[in-house]
C-alpha cells in the first residue's frame, strides 16, 4: 500500500510548513490527486488518519480533489482526455499519447489555526 508512504510525506511537509509559520494546529489538508496516479482516495484517508496521529495534523480533515487525466496525441497533434495511463487516443485510436495531467499528487492547501 503506497498510500501509507505518500501520507507520511504529506504529513511531514504539512507539519514542517506549519511549524515554520508558528501554526498551533492543522485543521485541513487539501490534496490534488490525479485519477491516473493509481492512488486510492479511501486508502489515502485511512492512512492519513493513522500517520497524522500525535502531530499538528491530528484530527485534520483530508480533502482530496481529483484531477482528470489528459494528454497530447502525437498523431492528431491536439490535447485529448485520458481515462487510463497508457490508453489510446479517443480521436484516432492510436497509442501515441503523452500524458500531460492526471498522475500528480500535490499538497495544495493547509487550513490552520
Amino acid at each position: 500500500m503506497h498510500e501509507m508512504s505518500l501520507c507520511e510525506a504529506v504529513v511531514e511537509i504539512a507539519v514542517e510548513e506549519a511549524k515554520k509559520n508558528g501554526v498551533a494546529r492543522i485543521k485541513a489538508v487539501v490534496l490534488e490527486v490525479g485519477v491516473l496516479g493509481h492512488v486510492d482516495p479511501d486508502a489515502l484517508a485511512f492512512c492519513f488518519s493513522a500517520v497524522s496521529h500525535g502531530t499538528l495534523a491530528e484530527n485534520a480533515r483530508l480533502i482530496v480533489e481529483r484531477i482528470p487525466g489528459s494528454g497530447w496525441c502525437l498523431d492528431c497533434a491536439k490535447p485529448v482526455p485520458m481515462t487510463e495511463r497508457f490508453g489510446a487516443c479517443p480521436e484516432c485510436g492510436r497509442r501515441h499519447v503523452q500524458m500531460s495531467q492526471g498522475d500528480e499528487l500535490r499538497l495544495r492547501e493547509l487550513e490552520v489555526e
